[in-house]
């Protein structure tokens, strides 16, 4: 995966849709306004890998949120079964351990090296976005705070050769103090703009934000996919990033 350089690559678009009708008229709409589409359980649990075939044929990109958290053979074994059928871009939980993270990365790279297959990007998940600190304390019995606890997490996963994390803006401003190796990927899974309602995440970003946090990727969707005019949506978000990414470069000068 490679880091974005205009404004639209960055975007992530969610396909939190239930049919393959509807992830047709969305791709087919947002095509050019986007770097990814992601598809995640719904779609996954009735459409798998057509999903995916249908993205690609219509000249789109795939990320394949599978969010694996199993046993390491399990994972190791789910991973290479995604090589197999060409996924490039996908994501496991780094909850899982080092022992799993590490077991599949090899895993990966013996079976892309066996098949003579570029290895694909594989992100960890820190903590869901619709986590908060008292999830974390009282039901998951966790101590730390969730900044200490998510930054932790993303220790793991360099360490254990993710290419990457799902982070908060927030989040991403202590990952990167932490781990300042450039090509390491942080994508934003819980995207708003401030015109949009946050539905059922806790922990969300403006585009803004996320872009000045030090964020590559920013994953949104029902602010898009439910608008009743898409492209002007989308367009609306491209120019806020676009309008960060020079704020940034001012100041970074």
């Amino acid at each position: 995966m490679i880091k974005p350089e205009s404004a639209k690559d960055r975007i992530i678009l969610a396909l939190d849709v239930d049919t393959l009708d509807e992830v047709r008229e969305l791709v087919l709409e947002l095509k050019d306004y986007v770097g990814y589409f992601k598809i995640s359980l719904p779609l996954i649990v009735s459409y798998g890998f057509e999903a995916v075939r249908l993205i690609e044929e219509l000249g789109g990109r795939c990320y394949y949120d599978s969010k694996f958290h199993d046993i390491p053979n399990t994972v190791q074994k789910a991973s290479i079964n995604l090589v197999k059928n060409n996924i490039h871009f996908f994501n496991v939980h780094i909850q899982g351990g080092s022992k799993m993270i590490t077991g599949t990365v090899k895993a990966v790279r013996a079976c892309c090296k066996r098949l003579e297959k570029k290895p694909p990007v594989i992100l960890g998940v820190t903590l869901l976005s619709s986590f908060g600190q008292r999830t974390l304390t009282t039901e998951l019995c966790v101590e730390r705070s969730l900044e200490d606890y998510v930054l932790q997490l993303a220790k793991v996963a360099y360490d254990s050769g993710l290419d990457g994390v799902l982070a908060s803006a927030e989040d991403t401003k202590r990952i990167r103090e932490q781990i300042p190796d450039k090509d390491f990927i942080v994508v934003c899974p819980a995207t708003r703009p401030t015109w949009a309602s946050v539905n059922d995440q806790v922990r969300v970003d403006t585009p803004r934000d996320a872009i000045l946090a030090g964020v590559d990727y920013l994953v949104i969707g029902r602010p898009v996919t439910t608008a009743e005019n898409r492209i002007g949506a989308i367009n609306l978000i491209i120019d806020e990033i676009a309008t960060a990414l020079k704020e940034k470069e001012i100041l970074n000068a």
